[in-house]
């Protein structure tokens, strides 16, 4: 009598077995109800808002570069592939929204997508987190409360933390670069391809330091940075005394909000100069340049750039499209120009000859690609170690000869501004270039 039971409850536990296989590695979908909106956390940590707000992790749903040439890039695939890459951009661009259901999709209708989805990389996205599958594609696992009246435990760096409103625990998750490292390093999510490794370069550099006296993790600079000091490898890096909310305990280090990197452009046009002015104080910070005009004789211009103040290459993130290159001009004692490399045209693109240091990306059979949905492969990366050098040289034609000012500067850009005209067409805008270093000599020959 007992064994159809038996039989009924064995189907149930097999049928749920068989769901949870199906399910594995799908999206953990939450309502979008239970995460906090930012501008609640900012009721109380009320300067942490403000340096967040304007941020790029605050603006990454709306940066309208990556969107322009995100939904370019899904133009024409018909790779499932390729388009099952090109479709993923929003699940570190809008982590919450992804999470919650809407969009799942590059493609997805952006007007569609809710209020505090929209905010990017948010409070309650980092701090529900509670560690990570893998340590790419924003594999994070996450544990949100459940909304506003229970808003759950929010997890960080400090043991004794207490609120009033939600629950607190220490996380050692979020003291170690892992925490940056889930959504930073990206791999094409059928391929494998590494896209982006900042926090691969910084594992395998000097400052992941097996003495903790000396090791520097991605936010021993990047939230430590506040105006006036960019904190990078070459600067100090003071401690930021202070308070995480107005009636909280006095702590040695508050970390900083700003998240800034190397995006001067998007931050002003969301209202925040100063997010983008910080970013260029870092690009000023981040690398030196030296001249050796020994064999200009022999009509040959060294130059060293050195990377001395980021903790990856330079440039990281999304190498395939960041700029960082040589400007090289000599001049006579009249100012005429004698040689050049690196210069922009009046369209603001670069020559076949300028010294780009990027990543560039080949489609299986040794041929280049621009679009990361169609990248099998790694054919170049000719970018900086953190604590490296490289030397480049320069052959300056015969007829250059005589007295000469040679002068190198080291220039950054977002993105190629032949790229910026393609995807946004006659209403793209000019990007800036930060001139993170400069160099002058003079020399005979």
């Amino acid at each position: 009598m007992k064994r159809p039971s038996f039989i009924k409850y064995s189907v149930f536990i097999m049928v749920v077995c068989i769901l949870l296989i199906m399910s594995c590695g799908k999206v953990h979908h939450y309502e979008l109800s239970r995460f906090v909106s930012p501008e609640t956390c900012g009721g109380c940590h009320d300067e942490i808002y403000s340096q967040w707000k304007g941020s790029l992790h605050s603006l990454s749903h709306k940066d309208e570069i990556y969107r322009a040439v995100a939904l370019n890039d899904i133009k024409g695939i018909t790779d499932p592939d390729e388009l099952a890459e090109a479709e993923l951009c929003v699940k570190c661009h809008t982590p919450v929204g992804y999470v919650s259901g809407y969009p799942l999709r590059t493609s997805d209708d952006h007007s569609k997508v809710k209020e505090i989805a929209r905010e990017g990389i948010q409070c309650d996205f980092c701090h529900s987190s509670t560690g990570a599958k893998k340590l790419y594609n924003a594999m994070i696992t996450l544990r949100p409360g459940w909304g506003e009246e229970y808003p759950g435990i929010k997890r960080g760096p400090f043991f004794d933390s207490k609120s009033d409103y939600h629950g607190s625990a220490y996380s050692k998750f979020h003291t170690t670069s892992e925490v940056c490292a889930v959504c930073h390093d990206v791999r094409h999510v059928v391929f494998g391809t590494k896209l982006e490794t900042p926090y691969e370069e910084w594992k395998a550099g000097p400052y992941n330091n097996c003495d903790p006296e000396k090791r520097v993790t991605c936010q021993g600079c990047h939230m430590y940075h506040r105006p006036g000091f960019p904190a990078t490898g070459s600067t100090p890096r003071p401690e930021n005394p202070g308070r995480a909310t107005p009636d909280g305990p006095e702590r040695d280090h508050i970390f900083t909000h700003y998240f800034v990197g190397g995006n001067s452009f998007i931050p002003p046009r969301h209202g925040s100069r100063l997010h983008a002015d910080m970013a260029v104080e870092r690009l000023k910070n981040a690398a030196c340049l030296s001249i050796n005009s020994d064999k200009i004789a022999e009509g040959i211009i060294t130059v060293a750039v050195s990377n001395t103040g980021a903790g990856h290459k330079l440039p990281t993130g999304l190498t395939d499209v960041r700029q960082m290159w040589l400007e090289v001009t000599v001049r006579n004692n009249h100012g005429s120009i004698l040689y050049k490399s690196g210069h922009q045209n009046t369209r603001g693109y670069l020559g076949a000859e300028a010294i780009i240091y990027h990543t560039v990306f080949g489609d299986g059979t040794g041929k280049p690609v621009r679009n990361l949905a169609k990248a099998r492969q790694v054919l170049k990366d000719n970018r900086i170690p953190p604590g490296g050098k490289v030397e480049e040289k320069f052959l300056l034609p015969a007829g250059v000869r005589g007295d000469l000012n040679v002068s190198v500067r080291l220039l950054y850009r977002l993105a190629p501004q032949r790229i910026v005209d393609r995807v946004m067409g006659r209403n793209a805008p000019r990007l800036p270039v930060v001139e993170m270093n400069s160099v002058r000599v003079t020399a005979s020959r």
